[in-house]
């Protein structure tokens, strides 16, 4: 049967589309296929129920929001949030940020037009310009190559810092965000930095720490993953092993989204002949007579944590479709992790025209993700957010209460509004508390 190959760019010059192809093979894999061996590790304890997963980052990376200190600050919010989780529920977590690679975005029309001109959509960084510019907006190969060293570039900076202990809980002091020195999720955090710093400090006096250590690249716990759409793109990193199964090395985890995850679309077979752990997207509009289909072709082996199904079914429709999806994994007997995505089927409009999300109903998803788990007596393995660990104005809601009329104050995303870095955190205390509730059914918890 002919598989469908959706979302792709209407390249106008195919053969320089091509020859960017072919140039980007000859460069260097992003990650190897070792660190996606060992991602799979962390993911096989997340199955057994000893590991939580936090995946987060950017809705989509741009060219322009590129620098040490925005990287820097991506992967402290991850931190801080892995600390929260990780101190108060004494749970390990696994990090993996959407990162060093996010420059290709989905979208519900190929299309935009504004005061009568239409233009092709904007369809992230990698593909064309967010500029309502006719000549900006036609695909351009080109940025393939930028959006490719940019990623390198971030890869290069992620492994130095593992390499020099930025990631090790011994320089949580080092995530500290000053900005929430004096506000009230700040003290509550700084409660936790104190609390980690004193039980390492005298981990070290008693001799149970060396204060030399120094991690291993392969034991660092940092990873990336990211949206796979531009499926050429994603085959220039396919690299083998001596048994000729493939890995993807544009990152240690991809994920198939809403738009693209049916069961005779390529994207799906593509994804089916890798040895990276692999998410799908779960929408509302997801046919459960699927499920089996799409299990059977992406885990026919039922590995386990080889195969994430990512909820994102919005606060209206979790109640309703998740326990479906839940009880027909738990019939057949899947091997399935279960993430929560409480963003996407929460996007709304302002009433000043700015695409946004309410704090509030994230937070009545996330409630509910973790409440039928505990009902169906399964594991809720983690959440899939797209947050920034800058102070944006994009979600309403939250500690600072932000408004309709905030949002234009700094309101910076090219695509979805994304938590900022305190809703992040208050995301992470929401987490550790619902984590802690076992044997309990909470209900949505106010902030």
């Amino acid at each position: 049967m002919q598989k469908t190959l959706l979302q792709q760019p209407e390249w106008p010059d195919k053969k320089n589309f091509q020859n960017v192809i072919e140039k980007i093979i000859s460069y260097p894999q992003l990650v190897f296929p070792q660190e996606i061996e060992n991602l799979k590790k962390e993911l096989l304890n997340v199955a057994n129920g000893n590991s939580f997963v936090i995946q987060g980052g950017d809705c989509a990376e741009t060219f322009k929001n590129f620098s040490e200190e925005m990287i820097k600050n991506k992967l402290k919010i991850l931190l801080q949030m892995s600390a929260i989780i990780q101190h108060t529920t004494e749970l390990h977590t696994v990090n993996v940020g959407r990162i060093a690679g996010q420059y290709i975005k989905p979208r519900t029309h190929n299309i935009e037009t504004r005061n009568n001109v239409t233009l092709p959509a904007y369809k992230g960084d990698g593909v064309n310009s967010i500029e309502f510019d006719k000549t900006k907006r036609i695909p351009n190969p080109q940025r393939l190559i930028k959006a490719y060293h940019q990623s390198a570039a971030t890869m290069n900076l992620i492994r130095s810092l593992i390499m020099n202990g930025f990631t090790d809980i011994k320089q949580i002091q080092l995530w500290h965000r000053d900005l929430l020195d004096n506000s009230l999720l700040g003290k509550k955090y700084n409660t936790i930095v104190n609390k980690i710093t004193k039980m390492l400090e005298f981990a070290q006096k008693s001799g149970f720490v060396n204060k030399s250590f120094s991690p291993k690249a392969d034991a660092i716990n940092y990873y990336t993953s990211h949206e796979a759409i531009l499926l050429d793109y994603e085959k220039a990193f396919l690299v083998k092993n001596s048994k000729q199964q493939k890995y993807c090395c544009s990152a240690h985890m991809l994920w198939i989204g809403d738009r693209t995850r049916h069961i005779n679309s390529e994207h799906i077979n593509f994804i089916s002949s890798l040895l990276n752990p692999i998410g799908i997207k779960i929408g509302p509009t997801f046919n459960i007579d699927d499920l089996c289909k799409l299990y059977e072709q992406i885990n026919p082996n039922h590995e386990k944590g080889k195969l994430s199904f990512i909820s994102r079914l919005g606060a209206k429709h979790i109640e309703q479709i998740l326990p479906a999806l839940i009880n027909k994994v738990k019939y057949y007997g899947f091997e399935v992790l279960w993430l929560c995505d409480p963003m996407h089927g929460n996007t709304i409009k302002a009433k000043n025209g700015y695409k946004t999300r309410n704090f509030d109903t994230i937070i009545q998803e996330l409630t509910s993700f973790f409440n039928i788990h505990q009902t169906e007596q399964t594991i809720p393995s983690g959440i899939h957010v797209e947050l920034t660990g800058e102070n944006v104005t994009e979600c309403l809601g939250g500690i600072n209460n932000i408004q309709d009329k905030d949002l234009d104050r700094r309101y910076e995303t090219t695509c979805d509004p994304r938590l900022n870095n305190e809703q992040s955190l208050e995301i992470a205390f929401l987490v550790s508390k619902l984590l802690k509730m076992k044997g309990k059914t909470v209900e949505t918890i106010k902030h």
